[in-house]
């Protein structure tokens, strides 16, 4: 197994921005359209930013909430919260108002900066209609805890609202050795982000992550990725979310790479702005690379800058990364949840059948087992211990106790098989799952043989209740070619176990995801049983 070089001895977030901000001041880290920051200009504008929080007076362990698509002035504020000492809480630009509002009462925001008109949206007029408009000194009559709302335009969108010009020229009222104490100051124990996760069974809950785990986690992900200085890496994932805050923003900036922000992908785009940008690096959930592969005009555009791509879901099909291969001079296979930080993948020296079929073997620190201990090969809930599993859900010690067993075992809810090398595949959630006649049937096994017909471009099998078998399959299917239904339902029963075999097909023309990237088995259900 590859040795990784130990991460840093920075301790904090802070403290590894000024270090390689001293070291590297010139390098170019965000590059957003017209806007480009070279790293010393990104560890003085975030100074500003803790700045003007701790005008506002925001104390260390303050909660701190971005609602913003990826955007420079995202990195900016991240890292300014980090320096005053503050918590992260992301907000998902696909929230409605009540989603919103929900996570910052939960988590008793103090701040919250906001993209106000993003994609036609008034995030603020949405929480207004849910919580009332300003009373008194509050922004929202209904978020008492919610002091002060900053926006990333010009100008307020409302009363109550701060414009980001304005924002800053509060850093001016605070001594700038202060705020060099604040960032100091912070510990790597400090809880750095509260992140959510996406509630598609119930509501959001709040993941508990410190400076340490960060630090390491994400130093040993750009480690196997090797992630380096000159590489230029579109963040599609958005900064709400783990991935894209942790292994985008932060990994490129302890690489000192180059992050190209994406506030909204789209294949018809993607091509061009690999051309122009000279990417090299490209992550993301499988339905992204699903949906680059299938452009008809990719052999058109000019990817050979592209040398590094990362796939990773609770499930990657098999058929996918084999189609990745033959277009990328390097595929890694990753497994990691909100809860667990980065949990395993596949290295440089893993054989194809490796990187097609796992997601590779234990991050350094991590140990996986599957509950019960079974043999090699045999399926179970995906269990994991280390550095890197949280500290816990944020209020809810009852949550955190049902997810982290007494001898510290994180239940991650994904079924998974160990190899006898100790590679990790992951095949299905828990909760997907469905029985057909007593038969286990684990969707993604099935939508993995249903991508070896060659008109199948992508897929997303659910369970749906039957009166005579409790569950049976639908597929959801984008075609990659002329397709036949009934063709298909009998080349898959004549390709796979006859409890696999979907009971019907339903071709769209492009499968729902939400905000992560990843396919929204839940409003699939939702579609099925109206």
């Amino acid at each position: 197994m590859t040795t990784l070089r130990p991460v840093p001895g920075w301790g904090t977030i802070p403290a590894a921005l000024r270090a390689l901000a001293a070291e590297h001041p010139d390098v170019e880290v965000v590059a957003d359209g017209a806007t480009r920051l070279r790293l010393a200009v990104l560890a003085d504008q975030a100074s500003a930013v803790a700045g003007a929080l701790i005008a506002q007076g925001v104390e260390r362990g303050d909660r701190v909430a971005v609602w913003a698509p990826n955007c420079w002035q995202w990195a900016v504020v991240a890292f300014g919260i980090w320096d005053a000492g503050a918590v992260a809480v992301p907000l998902s630009t696909r929230y409605k108002g009540i989603e919103a509002g929900t996570v910052l009462a939960s988590t008793g925001a103090r701040t919250l900066l906001v993209a106000e008109g993003f994609l036609g949206t008034s995030y603020l007029g949405l929480l207004d209609a849910e919580y009332g408009g300003p009373d008194g000194a509050r922004p929202f009559a209904g978020l008492p805890d919610l002091a002060h709302v900053v926006t990333l335009d010009a100008a307020p969108a409302r009363p109550g609202a701060r414009p980001w010009d304005a924002f800053l020229a509060g850093a001016s009222r605070i001594p700038a050795a202060q705020a060099e104490r604040r960032a100091r100051g912070v510990a790597p124990g400090d809880l750095a982000e509260i992140l959510s996760t996406s509630g598609t069974t119930g509501a959001p809950k709040g993941v508990m992550i410190d400076h340490a785990q960060l630090l390491r986690g994400y130093w040993d992900w750009a480690e196997v990725v090797t992630l380096s200085p000159g590489d230029r890496y579109p963040i599609v994932a958005p900064f709400s979310h783990g991935f894209g805050i942790n292994a985008g923003l932060l990994a490129s900036v302890l690489r000192t790479a180059t992050i190209v922000p994406i506030a909204a992908f789209d294949p018809d785009a993607a091509l061009a702005l690999i051309e122009r940008e000279r990417l090299s690096v490209l992550a993301g959930p499988p339905t992204l690379f699903a949906r680059l592969l299938e452009r008809p005009d990719l052999a058109a555009h000019d990817t050979s800058s592209l040398r590094v791509a990362i796939v990773g879901a609770a499930s990657v099909p098999t058929e996918l990364v084999h189609r990745m291969r033959r277009h990328f001079a390097r595929v890694i296979n990753a497994y990691g949840l909100i809860e667990g930080t980065v949990v395993s993948m596949t290295r440089e020296t893993d054989p194809p059948d490796v990187v097609a079929t796992t997601a590779g073997s234990p991050m350094p620190g991590v140990e996986v087992r599957i509950d019960g201990d079974p043999e090699p090969g045999e399926r179970g809930e995906v269990l994991i211990r280390g550095y890197g599993v949280m500290r816990g859900y944020w209020r809810a010690p009852e949550l955190t106790a049902a997810a982290i067993d007494t001898a510290g075992w994180l239940h991650t809810g994904d079924i998974g098989v160990l190899d006898a090398a100790g590679n990790l595949a992951i095949v299905d959630r828990k909760k997907d799952l469905f029985i057909v006649g007593g038969f286990n049937a684990y969707p993604a096994e099935i939508e993995n043989l249903l991508l070896r017909h060659p008109d199948v471009g992508q897929a997303a099998v659910i369970g749906v209740p039957d009166g005579a078998l409790g569950e049976v399959g639908w597929a959801y299917v984008v075609p990659a070619g002329p397709l036949d239904v009934d063709a298909l339902l009998a080349w898959a029963r004549g390709a796979m176990s006859n409890y696999k075999v979907p009971r019907r097909v339903i071709v769209l023309d492009a499968l729902p995801v939400n905000a992560n990237g990843k396919v929204d088995k839940q409003a699939l259900r939702v579609t099925a049983l109206n």
